[in-house]
């Protein structure tokens, strides 16, 4: 049993068991072990939570370290340095004597040094008369010699469930940020579901993470989030193949189409009166289309269904069998081309609100017909929501622009 480096302190400083068990749990290092000061150093300075030392204790032992001649640690060269109290503080930044005292403990009851008091608690050294160390009293750095892989490793160790705690930390962000966005898109495009429910679960588990949570308890949060996100997922997938499966037939209808392009049923009328007349019988009943009301303000006029289409050519082919012969189907297929362009179905039924349907319908046509040169549909359909709002918007000029144009194209293609 080595029992060599076990000594008790001077003066009126105890001694316990616990510092015996440590000292003798130093291992004499072998004769050719040697590393380098500052390389042990650097590892304590990483594991100094696991030891249990605060960052003055580190600031004393880079001091002690200095006082070592050498560059490595090595048994055959000594390990017991022997500076005073008022050379310790100068070198570790003028640190008052008390606290001194009280690092210089820290790190003896940590392991990584060791008192070797004289016989009267001074320190200082025996030397031979080549001036070569015989004997020296202060403290010893053997332990930091006997313990450099411990010590390489603690460092290693810690490192690397900092390196697990980050990318834990990391990932929790990301998955929080993609339920609350996911949550978000589906509040706003009005997806089934019940997203209230939804976000009391985001809610919870954010909740029930500590303001400074350990790498277990992020992990935790992290699983939890990634089920939601998960289940989010699924209720969207669900629905998402349900609408393409509602896309796909309107889009296998299209090609059902009638060769005639000459689809209009009704003609044109030539006056005003019979225009009257063709839009009080054209439009259905408000409960046959289970819209959204107008509100109550001066209605916007509504133009012929033969105009519009003339006018706005593209919106057949997302009509009923790449037909519109009634207003209805023409609402019907603004439905399927406002989800096409992107615009939320918040915004349509504020449009729907502000012009009325058949309106809003005739609007997205509109927007349709000029896909190429609008950059967000759904901005410019709010943008005319708003100025029908303040009773600035009429669609009279966006279908006499239209027709002028497919008038121009036609002519030039004569």
């Amino acid at each position: 049993m080595q029992t060599g480096h076990v000594t008790t302190p001077f003066g009126r400083r105890p001694m316990s068991l616990a510092l015996v068990r440590s000292q003798i749990a130093i291992e004499h290092p072998r004769p050719e072990t040697r590393i380098e000061k500052w390389k042990v150093f650097r590892d304590v300075c990483e594991a100094r939570e696991r030891l249990g030392i605060q960052d003055r204790a580190l600031a004393v032992l880079d001091a002690l370290l200095t006082f070592h001649p050498h560059a490595e640690l090595e048994q055959s060269q000594g390990l017991v340095v022997f500076p005073s109290n008022a050379q310790l503080s100068v070198r570790a930044h003028g640190m008052t004597e008390t606290t001194l005292r009280r690092q210089l403990a820290a790190l003896v009851n940590a392991g990584l040094i060791l008192r070797r008091d004289s016989p009267n608690g001074k320190r200082y050294a025996h030397r031979n008369r080549d001036g070569e160390v015989e004997q020296a009293y202060g403290f010893d750095l053997t332990p930091l010699l006997a313990r450099a892989t411990e010590l390489a490793l603690m460092a290693q160790d810690v490192a690397g469930e900092r390196t697990r705690f980050r990318r834990a930390r990391e990932a929790l962000t990301i998955c929080r940020r993609d339920v609350r966005k996911l949550i978000s898109a589906a509040v706003e495009e009005g997806a089934a579901g019940n997203w209230d429910h939804v976000e009391s679960q985001y809610v919870s588990i954010l909740a029930r993470l500590p303001r400074y949570p350990n790498r277990s308890q992020v992990e935790t949060t992290l699983d939890e989030m990634a089920l939601l996100r998960e289940e989010i997922l699924n209720i969207l997938e669900i629905q998402l193949k349900a609408d393409e499966m509602h896309g796909n037939g309107i889009r296998n209808g299209r090609h059902i189409q009638n060769s005639n392009t000459e689809f209009i049923n009704e003609s044109e009328p030539s006056s005003e009166k019979e225009q009257g007349e063709e839009l009080a019988d054209e439009p259905p009943t408000r409960n046959e289309l289970n819209g959204p009301q107008r509100m109550e303000r001066d209605p916007i006029k509504t133009f012929p269904l033969g105009m519009v289409l003339r006018a706005c050519p593209q919106i057949t082919d997302y009509g009923p069998g790449g037909r519109i012969e009634h207003w209805r189907e023409l609402m019907k297929a603004a439905v399927v081309v406002r989800s096409m362009l992107g615009v939320s179905p918040s915004a349509y039924e504020e449009a729907c609100n502000a012009m009325g349907p058949e309106n809003a319908a005739v609007a997205v046509a509109c927007i349709l017909e000029r896909s190429n040169f609008i950059t967000s549909a759904g901005g410019y359909l709010r943008d005319l929501t708003k100025r029908a709002g303040r009773g600035e918007f009429s669609l009279g000029p966006m279908l006499m622009a239209l027709l002028k144009a497919g008038e121009q194209g036609n002519r030039r293609t004569a």
